[in-house]
């Protein structure tokens, strides 16, 4: 049931409140591919406890919403002084709305559908609103004041295991911890509240956050790079072979960032794959790797060997793990590579989303572009997604990837 105009609460108040990998993404395909056309669907991995169709109308409300706000000029001022965001940008930014036309929102049956459709940098940026609007939505039902007294003790027991860490003995690189949470996270203020709770309890290891508007009302590091849709997006656009997809995408974000930002993605159709074009020249231009599929030991473990192949000192280089981490986990991940190569934590979920309910298991992915499909295989089986069998198994063919 559509929420009243009385009761209308918004989920998104700042265009800023999104990942930063999305500005980073944005400005790339605005200089390098601005006619690029794209299609992005919503998706549901699991079973919620109510059907997400009955939130079809409030998500219509939001989106309405979202579409009638703009940058301001604080918002672009800060977006100004990361030194890697260029001045065109921020004037593209200054014009730029989101177009409700661009977005269909409907519910099929118990299914709530969702698809972005249009100019690649008029759509792209729909995605993390969407997911965070849709998870605020959700989980309206279950907000009472037990269950946030119950995130802040879940919370308590994390920083606890935080501090009992603090008191190991030191090892060669130190422990950085970031909130990646947004995308699933139960409210807006639930993760200013995290953030600022981990600011403050955890200085020493919690060294920023993937949201930009925290980041600048919070004064951390905003951190992000590229996502899957970044590289995916080189597979239909028809300049290299299939093949050389990677590659090109890497190369262009060489020619934009020039040194800033060098974290690149492995998993798009796999770490092996992955490594064989990340050849000398890409390893000495990147400043390190991130996980996010597979398993992370043997994962790290083929990213320093694969440097060490290269007669690369791989202390310089370092490694971010982003796939499905809570603060053990990381932990222990730590304790195994921490005196051979630098490290970063992004935890998502287990942050923002750690109250008792079951979270969402919910994502938007790039289905087409340029008309094409598009392809994410990825380390982890139950991640693959592609909208088109015949191209899936064509690119499994090209990178030498067997059916899961």
């Amino acid at each position: 049931m559509t929420t009243s105009t009385s009761a209308f609460r918004p989920v998104i108040e700042s265009l800023l409140d999104t990942d930063l990998y999305k500005f980073t993404m944005w400005q790339a395909m605005l200089h390098r591919h601005p006619a690029a056309q794209a299609e992005y669907h919503f998706i549901c991995r699991d079973r919620p406890q109510y059907p997400l169709a009955a939130l079809a109308g409030q998500v219509q409300e939001q989106i309405d919403h979202l579409c009638g706000l703009r940058y301001t000029e604080d918002e672009l001022r800060y977006l100004g002084s990361l030194r890697y965001i260029k001045s065109d940008f921020t004037d593209f930014l200054s014009l730029f709305h989101f177009q409700r036309r661009f977005i269909e929102v409907r519910a099929d049956g118990d299914e709530l559908v969702i698809v972005a459709r249009g100019p690649q940098v008029h759509v792209m940026g729909f995605e993390i609103f969407v997911l965070a609007i849709v998870n605020e939505l959700y989980f309206r039902r279950f907000d009472t004041p037990e269950v946030r007294a119950e995130g802040r003790r879940r919370l308590a027991a994390k920083l606890d295991t935080l501090h009992g860490f603090a008191r190991e003995p030191a090892r060669r690189f130190p422990l950085q911890i970031s909130d990646f949470g947004l995308r699933r996270r139960f409210a807006r203020d639930w993760q200013d509240e995290v953030v600022a709770t981990l600011v403050r309890e955890a200085p020493r290891h919690f060294t920023g956050t993937s949201n930009v508007w925290l980041a600048h009302r919070h004064k951390l590091v905003p951190v992000g790079t590229m996502a899957h849709e970044y590289l995916q997006s080189y597979q239909a656009f028809g300049k290299v072979r299939l093949r050389d997809f990677q590659r090109a995408a890497l190369e262009d974000w060489v020619q934009e960032y020039r040194g800033d930002l060098g974290i690149a993605l492995t998993d798009v159709v796999g770490m092996d794959a992955f490594m064989r074009d990340f050849d000398l020249y890409f390893a000495k231009l990147f400043d390190g790797l991130r996980h996010d599929s597979g398993d992370p030991i043997e994962w790290g473990e083929k990213a320093i060997a694969h440097y060490q192949s290269l007669r690369i000192d791989v202390s310089t280089k370092r490694l971010v793990f982003s796939d499905g981490l809570d603060v053990p986990r990381a932990l222990a991940i730590y304790r195994h590579f921490a005196d051979r190569v630098q490290l970063g934590f992004g935890i998502g979920t287990n942050l923002t989303n750690d109250l008792g309910p079951t979270p969402l298991n919910i994502v938007m992915k790039l289905a087409r572009c340029n008309g094409m499909p598009t392809a994410k295989l990825p380390d982890t089986p139950g991640k693959t997604y592609c909208s088109d069998e015949t191209f899936l198994a064509y690119l499994r063919q090209v990178f030498g990837r067997e059916a899961d």
